[in-house]
């Protein structure tokens, strides 16, 4: 566990304020789920809760099957990390924070295609290499939040999705949106 060397009190109500620096670096916002645990020292532990991460193996089989069926990387995130990676150069991908833009996506609730070759493009990752392919993006919805994403990323330049591809990733997307409902 690394020190900050910052002491914070509990209050009247059994409220502990988190410091902005702390929030700013784990990406902790105005209503992140956290969960509390305690261990046999005594010490309590806050962990960002995923609720994407719940479905770890059922995400990887997926991944592995849009990839498989498109011949594209297919990944699947949460709002902090690639929760599942498949395809060709999916190492790249799996396991990695995800960029803040790829988070704006999320947040903003829409499906978004980036072109190859267009501006605008997009980093799924944070400090990923350069991508030459087109991204589609299809947030999670569960409940009415945004928890997570469907990407695929495509082979190459010049490279355009059409209305399968489209299809496939809402399709996913739904899916594990109310797998995490039941």
């Amino acid at each position: 566990m690394k020190a900050t060397g910052i002491v914070r009190r509990i209050d009247d109500l059994g409220r502990v304020v988190i410091p902005k620096e702390i929030r700013r670096t784990l990406r902790i916002k105005e209503g992140t789920p956290l969960e509390i645990f305690t261990d046999k020292e005594g010490e309590i532990i806050l962990k960002k809760y995923s609720p994407i991460g719940e479905l770890n193996l059922f995400a990887k089989e997926y991944a592995e099957a849009l990839a498989q069926a498109t011949g594209m990387i297919a990944c699947i995130t949460d709002h902090d990390q690639v929760v599942a990676a498949a395809g060709q150069r999916s190492r790249e991908f799996a396991g990695k924070e995800i960029s803040r833009e790829l988070d704006r996506v999320i947040s903003d609730r829409e499906m978004r295609c980036f072109h190859s070759g267009e501006r605008g493009k997009i980093s799924l990752v944070e400090n990923q290499k350069e991508n030459a392919g087109a991204v589609i993006v299809q947030p999670i919805i569960c409940d009415g939040d945004a928890i997570g994403s469907v990407s695929l990323i495509g082979k190459g330049n010049g490279e355009k999705f059409g209305n399968p591809e489209k299809m496939l990733v809402q399709t996913a997307a739904g899916f594990l949106g109310r797998q995490m409902e039941s």
